[in-house]
């Protein structure tokens, strides 16, 4: 005895010794302290849940235990076979209904073979302490070791042995979102807890060891080699004999799919949980709005669609389908695979947040229109624009296919998902106004200040849900009249309008922005007249890619259904050149023929007050004798008609179309115009920024042009550019190029600190 005492000691500077040490001192300690705040049964309860879902027409979806992600069944011990009983005690606290909150004989082991062997060997953590650890999870340091062994000894006082060993059994992990025997043996082996053979019960009391790594989808034979260790301690502890033990380790087990009691639907059976009150759940069966047939369907081609683009680093996709009558939500695809967990697929794409790309769009330029800031024929300028954003370089957005059209019109510049022409409109809305407008919509999640969006925000800057998107096109497929999206039909769930209740501008006005979704001419410069956005029915269509081909979206609507799709990856890693049209439009194409069949939707209804007339394809003016590109039909407002008739003919061209003219091998004015910067342009510079402003010019061809800053040469050269280095001050630029001069003033300034903005985060589009 005194060779060991002095072995302690001599060891005493090792930190396994000093961490056992001071666990037995505080087990000897707690013993002599009086009682204080017992935990009773009360306060750990655990509230069962087991909840069915049935579709529509009363077909079954699945049953699921908890109503988060983490499948939950509680049982008491009578309803748990004798055989895991045995199985776990054996395998974890051999000495359970013979010690108290702590084993002395243990921990004495554990010291013992921690000295002998330099470091920790085995654990002496009883099962109470488990149980313990499970109620508030913390790191394993010597304060939390202490914190774990008091709160084990006030379960000690406040429950029976019998009541701490339920808890601790029906809170074991059991790999996966599995926790409790009852939940792993439905899962695993679809049968009770009650009824687990001695093979089934020593496999399941095997995984809390390490659920993560014996997973036994994927580790079957660690998983075995952990149940030849339990059922030898079975042996060892008299529950069993050997011949018994030989035949559960030799017994064929057959694991069920890790679909398990979800037929369809599981990420749509979690959202709705979730949402369900503590009364709603009383209810045996819970009907939603889904139809399994669709939903089935819909869940195969969600699979299709990643396989296919596997090679184009496309991992996941996610679609819902809304019955626009009615808002009942009809189909609901979250991944391709829900049980996939290596691969993310629990993660639920309806609802997580992504950028948008440039699904924002019809609802920017209805709510221009609906303010008269833009009108249905109005000529909007695609050409290159230029932003100084304070504190950052020039930014100047692009085009998905980096070229400029000129002057479009409303339609075109919306079917063919133009940015330019988008952040222009968005300048005279106001950012703020548009946010605002988008909140009432019911995207919440685009809670910043206008400032961290900026004109970026109709590019898709901010982050927001399928879910969102789909109910914000439905509004859209109503005309403007918002409803909210139902998920079951009894019980009925509140109905909540996402943000407001009432009539958004005039139905008109929606009835336009659908029209120009739905003109599969229009679109055709940018998607071409066969893409697979062209149904044989009536279709509204809008697509969406975010920067660097992260998410790809398509969004559109019949008269009676509406789809939202959305494909990419949830680690947020770049697809491969995939754009809305190639990743999540092929998608939701065979999600809408599918619904339509061969019973086809009506025609959308059009615009009751607004008027077409023939306009100019490229000036949205009355025909005259020289329309170069032809004439087309377009909607007026009553109140536009007048202006209409007294305006025909050529459009005069601004100087905001000098650039582009020039790279189309033609100027609009015969003299040299400054085309950047802008007059009065200010901006701010940061100490040790290098950056440059690139002075443009146009008007002028193959001839030498002079610069100047303030009255002082600093150049001549043959092209239209030049670059300069920024210094602070106040500039005057001219050029002169023959007899012909312009000039601008500018300032610069030094920048302050400023707070990080992200306006300009996406610049793809479609």
């Amino acid at each position: 005895m005194r060779q060991f005492i002095n072995t302690i000691r001599q060891l005493s500077r090792r930190r396994t010794v000093r961490i056992f040490g001071a666990v037995v001192l505080l087990g000897l300690t707690v013993r002599s302290l009086p009682y204080f705040a017992p935990v009773l049964l009360e306060d750990i309860r655990q509230t069962s849940v087991a909840m069915e879902f049935r579709d529509r027409n009363n077909l079954p979806l699945g049953t699921i235990l908890s109503r988060d992600q983490n499948h939950t069944a509680v049982v008491p011990l009578t309803e748990i076979s004798p055989n895991f009983i045995q199985a776990i005690i054996a395998a974890e606290d051999k000495r359970y209904y013979h010690h108290g909150a702590l084993d002395a004989i243990a921990i004495g082991r554990s010291l013992l073979e921690a000295v002998q062997a330099g470091e920790i060997v085995s654990g002496a953590s009883t099962i109470t302490m488990q149980l313990a650890r499970m109620l508030e999870p913390a790191p394993r340091t010597l304060p939390h070791k202490f914190a774990e062994i008091w709160l084990s000894w006030r379960l000690t006082a406040g429950m029976n042995r019998d009541q701490i060993l339920a808890a601790y059994i029906n809170r074991l992990p059991m790999g996966g979102n599995l926790y409790g025997v009852e939940a792993a043996s439905r899962a695993y082996f679809g049968v009770p807890a009650a009824d687990l053979s001695l093979s089934q019960a020593s496999l399941l009391a095997a995984l809390p060891n390490d659920p993560t790594d014996l997973d036994p989808y994927h580790n079957w034979t660690g998983l075995k080699k952990r149940q030849k260790y339990v059922l030898d301690r079975m042996v060892e502890d008299g529950y069993i004999t050997h011949q018994e033990s030989d035949r559960a380790l030799r017994e064929p087990l057959q694991l069920r799919s890790r679909q398990g009691e979800a037929i369809a639907a599981p990420h749509f059976l979690f959202w709705v949980a979730n949402q369900l009150s503590d009364a709603d759940i009383q209810t045996p069966q819970i009907k939603t709005t889904l139809d399994r047939p669709l939903q089935q369907f819909v869940e195969t081609q969600v699979r299709q669609v990643t396989d296919a683009l596997a090679d184009r680093n496309v991992g996941h996709a996610a679609a819902i389908v809304i019955d626009n009558n009615t808002g009942q939500v009809l189909a609901y695809v979250g991944s391709p695979d829900y049980f996939d967990t290596q691969n993310l697929g629990s993660n639920d794409g309806v609802q997580t947040l992504r950028q948008p790309g440039s699904t924002l769009k019809p609802f920017l330029y209805e709510l221009a229109i609906a303010r008269s800031t833009i009108r249905p024929n109005t000529v909007l300028a695609d050409v290159p624009t230029y932003y100084a954003i304070p504190g950052a370089k020039l930014y100047t957005p692009t085009d998905y296919s980096e070229t400029f059209l000129g002057p479009v019109r409303v339609r075109i510049a919306l079917a063919n998902s133009l940015n330019i022409p988008a952040v222009r409109v968005l300048e005279k809305v106001g950012v703020p106004d548009f946010l605002h407008r988008l909140n009432q919509l019911g995207f919440t999640h685009l809670d910043r200040e206008p400032e961290f969006y900026g004109l970026g925000l109709t590019l898709g800057s901010g982050e927001v849900s399928l879910w969102e998107l789909s109910r914000a096109y439905l509004t859209l497929a109503n005309g403007g009249e918002p409803l909210s999206l139902a998920t079951t039909i009894t019980p009925e769930l509140p109905k909540n309008c996402p943000g407001n209740c009432s009539q958004f501008d005039t139905p008109d006005t929606w009835k336009l922005i659908v029209d120009m979704l739905s003109d599969s001419h229009a679109r055709a410069a940018a998607f071409g007249v066969e893409s697979v956005l062209n149904l044989p029915f009536p279709v509204a269509v809008k697509t969406g890619t975010s920067s660097d081909y992260r998410d790809t979206w398509t969004v559109g609507f019949t008269t009676d259904y509406t789809v939202a799709t959305w494909v990419g990856n949830f680690d947020g890693k770049p697809m491969q050149n995939i754009s809305g049209v190639m990743g999540a439009a092929p998608l939701w194409n065979q999600i809408m023929l599918y619904l339509h069949g061969t019973d086809f939707p009506g025609d959308f209804i059009p615009p009751n007050e607004l008027t077409k007339l023939p306009i100019c394809a490229d000036t949205g003016l009355k025909p005259s004798s020289d329309c170069e590109s032809g004439t087309v039909l377009e909607y007026f407002y009553p109140e536009d008609i007048a202006n209409y008739h007294n305006n025909s003919g050529r459009q005069t061209l601004t100087a905001d179309y000098n650039e582009w003219l020039s790279r189309q091998g033609r100027s609009h004015l015969q003299s040299p115009r400054i085309l950047f910067p802008n007059a009065d342009d200010y901006f701010l510079i940061d100490n040790g920024d290098d950056s440059q402003i690139e002075f443009k010019v146009s008007g002028v061809d193959n001839q030498p042009i002079i610069w100047y800053l303030n009255g002082e040469e600093i150049a001549e050269t043959e092209s239209r550019s030049l670059f300069w280095t920024p210094e602070v001050g106040d500039w005057t630029l001219s050029v002169k190029s023959g007899n012909r001069t312009s000039d601008v003033t500018f300032q610069v300034r030094q920048s302050e600190d400023k707070p990080y903005r992200r306006g300009f985060s996406v610049v793809n589009s479609h």
